[in-house]
């Protein structure tokens, strides 16, 4: 990693014992969307699904000069067009006071390393379309918005029942997790 004349920068794999750090940055990321309302997690939760025997996301975390200061958390999706997968970035989270230190720059360097060795195609993300100071960001990177695209999000009462039209013609197969 190039070196920070701002601080020591280190970017690490989050570790179970970082689980109280990764739920407070969640919460500080909802508040700064504006979603905090919206956050359910908990510690258990995460430990799970995070460093469960089965993880289904992994965390890095952002130390400058040793204080915990931001994360990203990604996970591995799939280009049928490709027929390779692709890293999501589900979240990307600075501290307020370490803003400025190439903190973010440094999460998104590393992540795209971890791409390139696992001969993953693409990284791509959501932003709000309100977050100017994020959406520059990202362009200065080189990133490019999918204005195409739309995203849609099934949850809760229209999934459930989505979910009880299995056993009516939709799908003979009975649901079965995939081994571990």
């Amino acid at each position: 990693m190039p070196s920070n004349p701002r601080g020591s920068l280190v970017i690490r794999r989050g570790q179970r014992q970082d689980v109280p750090l990764i739920l407070r940055f969640i919460r500080e990321l909802a508040e700064y969307e504006k979603l905090a309302h919206e956050v359910a997690a908990t510690e258990a939760d995460l430990e799970e699904t995070l460093f469960g025997p089965r993880p289904t996301a992994f965390p890095l975390i952002a130390e400058l000069d040793g204080a915990a200061v931001g994360w990203a958390l990604y996970f591995y999706n799939f280009s049928t067009f490709h027929g390779r997968p692709g890293i999501y970035l589900e979240d990307l989270y600075v501290t307020p006071t370490a803003r400025g230190h190439g903190v973010g720059r440094a999460l998104l360097a590393e992540l795209a390393r971890i791409a390139v060795a696992e001969k993953c195609r693409r990284v791509e993300w959501a932003v709000l379309d309100w977050n100017a100071p994020s959406i520059a960001f990202y362009e200065s990177l080189g990133a490019v918005a999918m204005n195409d695209w739309t995203v849609y999000r099934l949850t809760g009462a229209a999934m459930e029942r989505l979910a009880g039209e299995s056993g009516r013609g939709a799908s003979s197969l009975p649901y079965r997790p995939t081994p571990s």
